[in-house]
């Protein structure tokens, strides 16, 4: 992401997992995991808007976590169609979280899959303080019920993962949903518009 981009490997359930941390210039007030898209069709923890995501919450304060799940890049182990990606993903906030500090789960596309999923089995003192999902997988992956004060922003004519198709998940949960016009799936050319939603829903206190 930069030039102070902290590169670490974590054990993670299935080996090896290569994380990429960065930090704000003074004491982080949280921590932030940021989850990639599909590992079968390019996703890794480079890609654009994980790396968008990644910016807006070290500028909100927070140590953002990015990482490649099993099988991607410099991480072991091999695709479980999305059963140990979250186990990844848990192994990944179980690694880097500081007792009871603070935590925000984020993820685009799959990883948003992944982050509801992790959202869902942390409770209590565990529990996320605030969930981000960008572009949903809502077709293919069982994404979890998130609490209706998270983040979710989609583009009006994403050609991967239709918007009805999010409303409809959204809907009976009341959750509501950010949508930006003309943006596709990857959000081309609208990434500083998607870093200023997330900017302006701020970090870890209420929007």
């Amino acid at each position: 992401m930069n030039a102070h981009t902290q590169q670490v490997i974590l054990q993670g359930p299935a080996g090896a997992l290569q994380c990429a941390v960065d930090a704000p210039a003074a004491a982080p007030e949280g921590l932030a995991l940021v989850c990639h898209p599909h590992p079968l069709h390019g996703g890794t923890l480079d890609n654009k808007v994980v790396q968008t995501l990644a910016r807006a919450f070290v500028q909100l304060g927070l140590r953002a976590v990015r990482f490649n799940f099993r099988g991607v890049g410099a991480s072991q182990g091999a695709w479980d169609e999305g059963r140990g990606e979250v186990d990844d993903a848990l192994a990944v906030v179980q690694g880097f979280r500081e007792t009871a500090q603070p935590l925000i789960l984020a993820g685009f596309s799959f990883g948003a899959y992944a982050a509801s999923q992790v959202a869902s089995r942390l409770n209590g003192a565990d529990a996320a303080q605030r969930v981000v999902l960008v572009g949903p997988a809502v077709q293919n992956f069982v994404v979890a019920p998130v609490p209706q004060d998270s983040l979710v922003i989609h583009g009006e004519t994403d050609e991967i993962v239709s918007l009805s198709s999010v409303l409809d998940w959204a809907r009976p949960h009341v959750i509501p949903v950010t949508v930006v016009p003309g943006a596709g799936h990857f959000f081309h050319g609208q990434l500083p518009l998607l870093k200023s939603l997330v900017l302006r829903a701020g970090g870890l206190a209420a929007p």
